[in-house]
């Protein structure tokens, strides 16, 4: 089993405010490191945990045998949390986690075809049961699609280029193969620049594969809605993309309705908002974590708490 660093985790604890007797839903349960210490402050709660990914419910049942009867394993995505929750009849929480992106172990099992630093079969699937693949997508994608998703997920400007270059060398076969190709297609100042030349493609042909962007804006709504007042959500992002739009939904939900300055309206039939951010600017991990874990550094925290009901 690999070693799972569980990221900003006490910023994360703190941010929640864990209530003894509450109920918590785990989004991306991971190798369970955020959810066992959310157990171990809980007296009569209870914790729901997600994950798409079977081997990280397997793992997971291991770390938190202790805490058994606290907690249910739900091998899906967290978008079915609304439902799931309304199946056992709960239709309020005290909290809510999700820990955005790919675990260390996804990355570090190079069998999984998630990282361009180990030689694989592209995969990058979290759900191993799905059909779609890495290998599907560069494969079997036209080029166009291609161009979109390595602009839209990956920020690539290269993307045109790097999209001709997997279409004149299919079939490819493996992480190394693609980043061969990714470096045979851009040009050397590009090269020559600081940072992996494939990393933005990776990540591109990932977010495609596990549709992690599509849901997402729906999936914390409907989180938000779910927390008791007072209760709180916390979301730790790794990518612009994610992050951009954790930003919006929670400024929209803590903001005041726009109202047009030209129409009287008396204060008392203005809407306050339900939601109020617990902390205005994200929180980043500190140098000591840093040091200990270099993945933390992309990390961004946000979280928001329900005043209103």
């Amino acid at each position: 089993m690999i070693k799972h660093y569980s990221v900003m985790l006490n910023e994360v604890i703190e941010a929640l405010d864990i209530k003894p007797n509450g109920i918590y839903v785990d989004g991306t349960l991971g190798r369970a490191g955020h959810t066992k210490a959310i157990l171990e402050r809980l007296d009569n709660g209870f914790v729901y945990c997600f994950d798409k990914d079977e081997t990280a419910i397997n793992e997971s049942k291991i770390i938190l045998k202790d805490y058994l009867d606290k907690v249910k394993f739900i091998n899906q995505d967290f978008k079915t949390v609304k439902q799931i929750l309304l199946n056992d009849g709960i239709n309020e929480i005290d909290g809510f986690l999700l820990d955005l992106g790919v675990s260390s172990p996804q990355f570090d099992e190079k069998e999984r075809g998630f990282s361009y630093r180990f030689d694989s079969r592209l995969d990058m699937r979290m759900n191993q049961k799905q059909s779609l693949s890495a290998y599907e997508v560069v494969n079997n994608y036209e080029f166009n699609d291609l161009v979109r998703i390595l602009y839209q997920y990956g920020e690539e400007k290269n993307a045109k280029v790097i999209a001709r270059g997997i279409e004149k060398h299919r079939p490819i076969e493996t992480t190394f193969e693609l980043v061969e190709v990714i470096k045979k297609s851009l040009p050397n100042k590009v090269l020559k620049k600081k940072g992996h030349p494939a990393k933005q493609t990776f990540q591109a042909i990932r977010i495609e594969v596990n549709n992690e962007l599509q849901p997402l804006e729906e999936s914390i709504l409907n989180l938000c809605k779910l927390l008791k007042v007072n209760g709180r959500g916390v979301i730790l992002t790794f990518h612009s993309l994610e992050d951009r739009i954790v930003k919006n939904v929670f400024k929209e939900l803590s903001s005041v309705p726009f109202i047009d300055k030209n129409i009287p309206v008396l204060p008392t039939d203005i809407e306050k908002p339900s939601y109020k951010l617990v902390n205005k600017k994200p929180i980043v991990a500190s140098n000591e974590e840093l040091e200990e874990n270099n993945r933390s550094h992309s990390a961004k925290l946000r979280s928001i708490e329900r005043i209103r009901g």
